[in-house]
């Protein structure tokens, strides 16, 4: 485990790529379109709203929080008649069990055993009030094989993980694009994350200049120092209500999971654009 990190960080920096796997592996795409779920953003939008049940636009801007409403309000309810959350939640599981099946071919099936048992017990132990897609997901059927059960782990403590870091950013003031215009001040270029989210120009100048009004960003588009202390507080509020899921778990434990853990991210990770919005850190 990085000694230099929360717990809860190091891990998610290991597990989140093993979900993020489903949005840009070729078999991911290929079982979404298979259920009729044409283009990447229909398979985005209703695999990981599909939880949820067939809702309209309203509830996934709230809970996904970071996208631009017109983005979504082109994609939901229009998914849902071209496939049920039961044929998107399907395509999602079966295109995530193909990638891995690809991606850890060289992994020794005992480290993937063991980080399913340890995972899932994580998630047995969750407390889900107010996170919304976190219990979502938890109330899902566990997938059977130790490849889904894998995926299915990792999605869970994802969205626990980012219906906290809403909550977080929520309390700082910040809205969805304001939120990204911040961390494309610290370390991910506005071209990538700008389009992948919707925001118009105008709507990212716009929020622009409010952070730079209330003294998070410099007249140039950096970071002030107050903008700066700011989001290292709203990044220590997100591991706060992350730690909880691994309170349970002795250091030893944790250490253990992070090395089973490590060959699968690293394999998972490597299968990503290496220009890409999740927010991981470079080089982590």
């Amino acid at each position: 485990m990085a000694e230099l990190a929360h717990p809860a960080r190091a891990l998610w920096w290991l597990f989140e790529p093993v979900h993020a796997l489903t949005y840009f592996s070729p078999e991911g795409r290929a079982a979404y379109e298979a259920a009729g779920l044409r283009g990447s953003w229909r398979g985005y939008f209703a695999g990981r709203s599909a939880p949820l049940g067939p809702v309209d636009a309203a509830p996934v801007i709230a809970a996904f929080f970071n996208f631009a409403p017109g983005m979504v309000e082109r994609a939901l309810p229009d998914v849902w008649g071209r496939a049920t959350p039961q044929a998107a939640l399907a395509a999602r599981v079966s295109g995530a069990e193909a990638a891995l099946a690809r991606v850890l071919e060289p992994v020794k099936p005992h480290l993937i055993d063991r980080s399913v048992e340890l995972l899932e017990r994580a998630v047995d132990g969750l407390d889900c009030c107010g996170r919304v897609l976190a219990a979502a997901n938890a109330a899902l059927p566990r997938p059977e094989g130790r490849l889904g059960r894998l995926w299915h782990a990792t999605t869970v403590l994802r969205e626990h993980r980012g219906d906290g870091h809403v909550a977080a950013l929520v309390t700082e003031g910040l809205d969805g694009c304001e939120a990204l215009v911040v961390r494309c001040a610290l370390d991910i270029r506005r071209e990538v994350m700008q389009p992948y989210r919707g925001w118009t120009d105008q709507e990212w100048e716009a929020a622009t200049a409010r952070l730079t009004e209330r003294g998070w960003l410099e007249a140039d588009g950096s970071l002030s120092a107050e903008g700066r202390a700011r989001h290292q507080a709203l990044e220590a509020a997100t591991d706060l209500a992350a730690a909880r899921v691994w309170a349970d778990f002795r250091r030893a434990e944790l250490d253990e999971l992070a090395t089973t853990l490590r060959p699968i991210s690293t394999a998972c990770r490597a299968e990503l654009p290496q220009l890409n919005p999740i927010g991981l850190p470079v080089g982590s």
